[in-house]
Protein backbone atom coordinates (compact mmCIF):
# COMPACT_ATOMS: atom_id res chain seq x y z
CA UNK A 1 0.00 0.00 0.00
CA UNK A 2 1.19 3.79 -0.90
CA UNK A 3 2.24 5.95 1.76
CA UNK A 4 -0.89 8.48 -0.01
CA UNK A 5 -2.99 5.34 0.57
CA UNK A 6 -2.36 4.44 3.72
CA UNK A 7 -2.59 7.97 5.22
CA UNK A 8 -6.12 7.95 3.27
CA UNK A 9 -7.10 4.61 5.54
CA UNK A 10 -6.29 5.90 8.71
CA UNK A 11 -8.90 7.73 10.70
CA UNK A 12 -8.01 11.79 11.31
CA UNK A 13 -7.91 10.80 14.65
CA UNK A 14 -4.89 8.46 13.79
CA UNK A 15 -3.60 10.78 11.12
CA UNK A 16 -3.27 13.64 13.70
CA UNK A 17 -2.05 11.37 16.57
CA UNK A 18 1.26 10.61 13.70
CA UNK A 19 1.57 13.49 12.86
CA UNK A 20 2.09 15.15 15.78
CA UNK A 21 4.49 12.11 16.87
CA UNK A 22 6.49 12.62 14.29
CA UNK A 23 6.83 16.11 14.29
CA UNK A 24 7.12 16.81 18.43
CA UNK A 25 9.86 13.84 17.62
CA UNK A 26 11.80 16.13 15.44
CA UNK A 27 11.28 19.49 16.97
CA UNK A 28 9.57 18.66 20.32
CA UNK A 29 6.22 19.69 21.12
CA UNK A 30 7.18 23.21 21.99
CA UNK A 31 8.78 23.71 18.19
CA UNK A 32 5.72 22.49 16.08
CA UNK A 33 2.57 24.77 16.11
CA UNK A 34 -1.00 23.52 15.59
CA UNK A 35 -1.41 24.60 11.86
CA UNK A 36 1.66 22.31 11.18
CA UNK A 37 0.34 19.14 12.43
CA UNK A 38 -3.07 20.01 10.84
CA UNK A 39 -1.10 20.40 7.59
CA UNK A 40 1.05 16.73 8.25
CA UNK A 41 -2.47 14.71 8.77
CA UNK A 42 -4.12 16.80 5.83
CA UNK A 43 -6.82 17.53 8.30
CA UNK A 44 -9.32 20.23 9.18
CA UNK A 45 -8.94 22.62 12.13
CA UNK A 46 -12.25 21.56 13.28
CA UNK A 47 -10.95 18.04 13.44
CA UNK A 48 -8.28 18.30 15.91
CA UNK A 49 -10.55 20.21 18.49
CA UNK A 50 -13.64 17.44 17.95
CA UNK A 51 -11.28 14.83 18.62
CA UNK A 52 -9.26 16.38 21.74
CA UNK A 53 -11.07 18.96 23.30
CA UNK A 54 -8.24 20.92 24.84
CA UNK A 55 -6.20 20.52 21.50
CA UNK A 56 -2.25 20.34 21.19
CA UNK A 57 -1.99 19.15 25.15
CA UNK A 58 -4.30 16.19 24.78
CA UNK A 59 -2.67 15.40 21.37
CA UNK A 60 0.40 15.20 23.02
CA UNK A 61 -1.29 13.17 25.85
CA UNK A 62 -2.75 10.84 23.20
CA UNK A 63 0.35 10.67 21.07
CA UNK A 64 2.57 9.56 24.06
CA UNK A 65 -0.02 6.89 24.50
CA UNK A 66 0.43 5.86 21.34
CA UNK A 67 4.22 5.71 21.52
CA UNK A 68 3.89 3.92 24.81
CA UNK A 69 1.15 1.30 23.34
CA UNK A 70 4.05 0.68 20.40
CA UNK A 71 6.81 0.17 22.68
CA UNK A 72 4.74 -2.01 24.99
CA UNK A 73 4.01 -4.54 21.90
CA UNK A 74 7.97 -3.98 21.16
CA UNK A 75 9.05 -5.47 24.91
CA UNK A 76 6.41 -8.29 24.87
CA UNK A 77 7.59 -9.36 21.18
CA UNK A 78 10.88 -9.48 22.45
CA UNK A 79 11.05 -11.30 25.57
CA UNK A 80 8.65 -13.65 24.13
CA UNK A 81 10.17 -16.97 24.15
CA UNK A 82 13.33 -15.54 25.79
CA UNK A 83 15.49 -17.81 27.70
CA UNK A 84 16.72 -15.21 29.98
CA UNK A 85 15.81 -11.49 31.29
CA UNK A 86 19.30 -10.79 29.40
CA UNK A 87 18.06 -12.17 25.79
CA UNK A 88 14.98 -10.55 26.11
CA UNK A 89 16.31 -6.86 26.68
CA UNK A 90 19.06 -8.17 23.86
CA UNK A 91 16.50 -8.22 21.63
CA UNK A 92 14.44 -5.01 22.63
CA UNK A 93 18.40 -2.94 22.36
CA UNK A 94 18.35 -4.50 18.83
CA UNK A 95 14.92 -4.03 17.87
CA UNK A 96 15.19 -0.70 18.75
CA UNK A 97 18.45 -0.31 17.29
CA UNK A 98 16.76 -1.40 13.67
CA UNK A 99 13.60 1.14 14.14
CA UNK A 100 16.38 4.15 14.74
CA UNK A 101 18.25 3.19 11.70
CA UNK A 102 14.75 3.40 10.13
CA UNK A 103 14.41 6.73 11.28
CA UNK A 104 11.36 8.20 12.45
CA UNK A 105 9.59 7.77 15.61
CA UNK A 106 11.96 5.42 17.14
CA UNK A 107 15.33 7.84 16.58
CA UNK A 108 14.51 9.02 20.38
CA UNK A 109 12.26 8.59 23.49
CA UNK A 110 8.59 9.33 21.58
CA UNK A 111 7.19 9.56 25.14
CA UNK A 112 9.63 11.99 26.19
CA UNK A 113 9.87 14.01 23.03
CA UNK A 114 6.06 14.76 23.36
CA UNK A 115 5.25 15.20 26.84
CA UNK A 116 8.91 16.58 28.31
CA UNK A 117 9.52 19.11 26.28
CA UNK A 118 5.66 20.66 26.66
CA UNK A 119 4.53 22.82 28.53
CA UNK A 120 5.57 22.55 32.79
CA UNK A 121 2.37 20.91 33.65
CA UNK A 122 1.68 18.23 36.08
CA UNK A 123 -0.23 16.42 33.58
CA UNK A 124 2.46 15.78 31.37
CA UNK A 125 4.72 14.93 34.14
CA UNK A 126 2.77 12.45 35.96
CA UNK A 127 1.63 10.64 32.37
CA UNK A 128 5.03 10.65 31.83
CA UNK A 129 5.90 9.17 35.00
CA UNK A 130 2.95 6.56 34.64
CA UNK A 131 3.67 5.50 30.86
CA UNK A 132 7.29 4.83 32.23
CA UNK A 133 6.45 2.62 35.44
CA UNK A 134 4.03 0.65 33.11
CA UNK A 135 7.60 0.28 31.02
CA UNK A 136 9.23 -0.74 34.55
CA UNK A 137 6.94 -3.27 35.22
CA UNK A 138 6.49 -5.08 31.86
CA UNK A 139 9.90 -5.72 32.22
CA UNK A 140 10.12 -6.44 35.89
CA UNK A 141 7.08 -8.86 35.09
CA UNK A 142 9.51 -10.86 32.43
CA UNK A 143 12.42 -10.98 34.33
CA UNK A 144 9.98 -12.68 37.14
CA UNK A 145 8.87 -14.85 34.83
CA UNK A 146 12.26 -15.54 34.10
CA UNK A 147 13.29 -16.31 37.56
CA UNK A 148 14.34 -13.11 39.03
CA UNK A 149 12.72 -12.30 43.09
CA UNK A 150 10.43 -9.16 42.94
CA UNK A 151 13.37 -6.87 44.39
CA UNK A 152 16.14 -7.71 41.71
CA UNK A 153 13.59 -8.07 39.05
CA UNK A 154 12.57 -4.23 39.68
CA UNK A 155 16.29 -3.09 40.23
CA UNK A 156 16.69 -4.89 36.67
CA UNK A 157 13.91 -3.05 34.97
CA UNK A 158 14.22 0.64 36.68
CA UNK A 159 18.10 0.38 35.64
CA UNK A 160 17.29 -0.65 32.47
CA UNK A 161 15.09 2.40 31.99
CA UNK A 162 17.51 4.55 33.18
CA UNK A 163 20.52 3.42 30.77
CA UNK A 164 17.77 3.20 27.80
CA UNK A 165 16.71 6.65 28.25
CA UNK A 166 20.60 7.80 28.29
CA UNK A 167 20.95 5.65 25.29
CA UNK A 168 18.73 6.83 22.90
CA UNK A 169 20.14 10.59 23.89
CA UNK A 170 23.50 9.69 23.05
CA UNK A 171 22.60 7.56 19.96
CA UNK A 172 20.26 10.28 18.53
CA UNK A 173 23.40 12.48 19.58
CA UNK A 174 26.06 10.63 17.54
CA UNK A 175 23.46 9.40 14.90
CA UNK A 176 24.36 5.63 15.72
CA UNK A 177 22.34 3.02 16.41
CA UNK A 178 25.31 0.49 17.98
CA UNK A 179 24.94 2.40 21.26
CA UNK A 180 21.67 0.92 21.70
CA UNK A 181 23.55 -2.37 20.38
CA UNK A 182 26.02 -1.80 23.31
CA UNK A 183 23.45 -1.40 25.60
CA UNK A 184 22.38 -5.29 26.74
CA UNK A 185 26.37 -5.73 28.36
CA UNK A 186 26.18 -3.13 30.55
CA UNK A 187 22.81 -3.83 31.59
CA UNK A 188 24.37 -7.23 32.60
CA UNK A 189 26.88 -5.77 34.40
CA UNK A 190 26.27 -6.68 38.33
CA UNK A 191 23.57 -4.61 40.15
Amino acid sequence: MSRSAHTAAQSTKDRLIHAASDLFRRRSYAGVGIAEILNAAGAPKGSLYHHFPNGKADLALATADWASDGMLKLMAVSFDGAATVDDGITTLCHKLAKLFDKGGAWDSCPVESALSDGPDNIVFRERLGHLYEGWIAEVALYSEQLGDDPDTARARSERFFMLLQGAWTLARARQSSDVLRHLPEIARAPL
